[in-house]
């Protein structure tokens, strides 16, 4: 029995999280990233030109987290922000160069993480792993309302 067994599911969980938290923030910043900018990297990359509003519900975050965010990553020079050629209201984000050479290191680090991660996981844990991991996703969305 490991010293873990007798907690809550819930404080296993913020456990794991944190530790996953530290090994990616370290795997992160060795491409100059902090934290919360991957997924905003990986989002572009699937559709380039994404308003700030699209960002901040994709990544289910304040539109003030997103801003702040995209403030740092524009200065150091991850995305530029155009305003919308057919709404002026509206400023888009898009990938520079120096982000989309991430790509593939970025795409890297991720695969690494999850390997470390779901080491020991055989193909039917990883399948329930997701499935657990929506119904969670669903739980939270239905009481967060």
């Amino acid at each position: 029995m490991n010293c873990y067994e007798d907690e809550s599911l819930n404080h296993l969980f913020v456990r794991v999280r944190h530790l996953h938290h530290q090994c990616a923030v370290g795997r992160f910043e060795s491409l100059g990233l902090n934290y919360g900018q991957p997924p905003i990297l990986f989002e572009l990359l699937k559709k380039d030109g994404l308003t700030q509003k699209e960002l901040s519900q994709l990544r289910n975050v304040s539109p003030a987290t997103i801003t702040v965010t995209l403030k740092r990553m524009e200065k150091a020079g991850w995305i530029t922000r155009r305003v919308d050629s057919e709404d002026s209201r509206v400023s888009r984000v898009y990938l520079t160069d120096k982000s989309r050479q991430l790509q593939l290191p970025l795409k890297a680090l991720e695969t690494q993480l999850d390997d470390e991660t779901f080491r020991s996981f055989n193909d039917t844990d990883k399948a329930l792993m997701r499935r657990f991991l929506l119904q969670m996703w669903d739980n939270l969305s239905i009481s967060g309302k």
